[in-house]
C-alpha cells in the first residue's frame, strides 16, 4: 500500500492560487507575508481552524496596537480575504467589529516648476530620464519602469501604459523634450540587448500567458524594457535568467538625494512628480477631465484634490495684506 502524497502547505497553496490569477510577484510577496503574520499572531493555528473573529482580532491589533496606516490595514485584510475565499474556499461574515485605522486627510506634496527643474538637474543619467518622464507624462514610478519599447509611440507623441492601477490600460502624453534623449537611451539599450542575444540570453519576462501565446515574443526587441537593469537576474518563479527592469528603490534613493542637493525642504518622493504634473496641467488651463484621463483616475473626484493645491493662494483668494 502506497502512501498518498502530503497536501501542500498552506503558504504554497496561497502562492499557487496567486499565480493562477496572474497577480504580480510583489502582491504575492505581500500577501504571503501578511498571512504568515496572521498565523503567528494566533499561535501558529492553521487558518482553517480560525474564522471571522480571529481575522477581526488581527486587523484590530494592527490599528490599535501597531498604529499602522489605513492602507497597510487594507492590504492585510485583502491578503486574508484572498486566503479564505480563494484557497480555503470559505466566505467570512462581514467584518463589522474591526477597529479601522485612521485615514489622514492630506493634500499631496507639490513642487513648483522651478523646484522640479532643480531636482531634474541634480538627477543624472538614466535617473534624470526617468524623472523627466514621471513629471512630463504624469506616470507612477512602476508604470515608467515597466514600460516596454513598443509602448512608446514617437510619431504620435503618446505612451501606452499597460495594466496600470485597476488593471486598466491608458494613454498619456510623450513630452517632445524627452524624445531625443529617449532615442539615444534606446540605442544604447538595444546594443546591450543584442549582446545578451549573442550570449544566449535576451529573453524578457512577459505577463500572464503571453509567453505561451507568442513563444518568440520574449526575445523580440519591442517587448524589452525601456529601462532594463544593469545586470541579469534569475526569475524567482520560473528560474529563467532575464534582464529585468531597474528597481524602483534605486530611483527612490536617487530622488531623495537630488531633493537634498537641490536644497528643497519638502518631503518630495517620485510620486511628487506625478502630483506636480497634475497641478501644473491645471494651472496651465487644461480641463480637469483631460487631466483625469492622463492620470488614469477612475473618478474625477480623485483628480479634484489638485484643485486645492493650485498656486493661487488659499482657496484662490487674495490676502488683504497684499492690497496694502
Amino acid at each position: 500500500m502506497t502512501n498518498s502524497p502530503a497536501a501542500p502547505r498552506i503558504l504554497d497553496q496561497v502562492r499557487d492560487a496567486i499565480r493562477r490569477k496572474h497577480y504580480s510577484i510583489r502582491t504575492e510577496q505581500a500577501y504571503v507575508d501578511w498571512i504568515k503574520r496572521f498565523i503567528v499572531f494566533h499561535g501558529k493555528t492553521h487558518p482553517k481552524n480560525m474564522g471571522a473573529s480571529e481575522v477581526e482580532a488581527f486587523l484590530t491589533h494592527l490599528a490599535v496596537d501597531r498604529d499602522v496606516a489605513a492602507s497597510t490595514q487594507n492590504l492585510a485584510q485583502s491578503a486574508l480575504l484572498f486566503l479564505y475565499r480563494n484557497v480555503l474556499h470559505l466566505d467570512l461574515p462581514w467584518l463589522t467589529a474591526v477597529v479601522r485605522a485612521k485615514r489622514p486627510s492630506k493634500l499631496p506634496v507639490v513642487l513648483s516648476v522651478e523646484e522640479v527643474a532643480q531636482v531634474l538637474v541634480e538627477l543624472t543619467g538614466t535617473h534624470r530620464l526617468i524623472g523627466r518622464l514621471l513629471y512630463g507624462a504624469g506616470m507612477r514610478i512602476l508604470e515608467a519602469l515597466r514600460l516596454r519599447v513598443h509602448d512608446v509611440d514617437f510619431g504620435r507623441h503618446e505612451i501606452l501604459i499597460r495594466d496600470g492601477r485597476g488593471h486598466k490600460d491608458r494613454i498619456t502624453v510623450l513630452p517632445v523634450g524627452i524624445i531625443r534623449p529617449l532615442h539615444a537611451h534606446l540605442r544604447e539599450t538595444r546594443k546591450r540587448y543584442e549582446a545578451d542575444l549573442r550570449e544566449g540570453f535576451g529573453e524578457v519576462w512577459l505577463p500572464h500567458a503571453l509567453a505561451r501565446k507568442y513563444p518568440f515574443a520574449p526575445r523580440e526587441w519591442g517587448w524589452q524594457y525601456v529601462f532594463p537593469s544593469d545586470r541579469r537576474s534569475r526569475d524567482p518563479r520560473t528560474g529563467v535568467i532575464h534582464r529585468h527592469h531597474i528597481q524602483d528603490q534605486a530611483f527612490q534613493s536617487a530622488m531623495r538625494q537630488a531633493v537634498r542637493d537641490a536644497g528643497i525642504d519638502k518631503p518630495a518622493t517620485p510620486h511628487t512628480m506625478r502630483h506636480s504634473f497634475a497641478t501644473h496641467m491645471l494651472e496651465s488651463g487644461y480641463d480637469i477631465r483631460t487631466v483625469q484621463e492622463l492620470l488614469g483616475h477612475a473618478n474625477v473626484s480623485t483628480t479634484m484634490i489638485y484643485t486645492h493645491v493650485l498656486n493661487r493662494g488659499g482657496r484662490g483668494v487674495v490676502s488683504p495684506l497684499d492690497r496694502l
